[in-house]
Order: C-alpha cells, then sequence, then structure tokens
C-alpha cells in the first residue's frame, strides 16, 4: 500500500506524504498457488499440454511477422553504411 499524498495546486512546496499506514502481512498466508515441479522439463511440458496449439502458432507467426518486419531496415541500413564506406577515401 503506497502512502496517500496531498497536494496544493498552488503552492510550490513538496507534497505532504502521509507515513502512518500500516503494511499488510503475509505471515499468516500457508495456501500454494502451484503444485512444485521436478524440472524444467515438467514445466514445459504442462504448459505444452495445457496451452493451446492455435494460439501458440499465432502467436509464432505474429513474432517472426514483427522480426521480419524489424530485419528489412535493418538490412537496409547496413547496406547504405556500405556504401558509405566504399564511397570514402582510402577504402
Amino acid at each position: 500500500m503506497k502512502p496517500t499524498t496531498q497536494t496544493n495546486q498552488n503552492a510550490r512546496k513538496f507534497p505532504f506524504v502521509d507515513y502512518q499506514y500500516q503494511t499488510s502481512s503475509l505471515e499468516d498466508v500457508n495456501s500454494r498457488c502451484a503444485k512444485l515441479s521436478n524440472s524444467f522439463r515438467d514445466i514445459s511440458r504442462d504448459y505444452f499440454e495445457t496451452e493451446d496449439n492455435k494460439d501458440f502458432l499465432s502467436n509464432a507467426a505474429i513474432f517472426f511477422a514483427m522480426l521480419a518486419s524489424a530485419l528489412i531496415p535493418i538490412a537496409a541500413s547496413a547496406s547504405e553504411v556500405i556504401h558509405l564506406v566504399r564511397a570514402l577515401p582510402g577504402f
């Protein structure tokens, strides 16, 4: 929980911060959110067994489309840098 601030629009001072808030404690929490896995392979196997393949394929297609759209300007700029270096005297 963050401290609350009180500000005045016309004032040039820093805002007043109320430091009298109480933090929450998690000492009495004893529940588990997920089961423990033995290895990274078990975690990935569980993920791919429960994950929808169509969702994975669409995410992969979007990733590769973004990757291709980023590589086109990088390749063009690399080509222009090569042309610039060749145009300089001494190369």
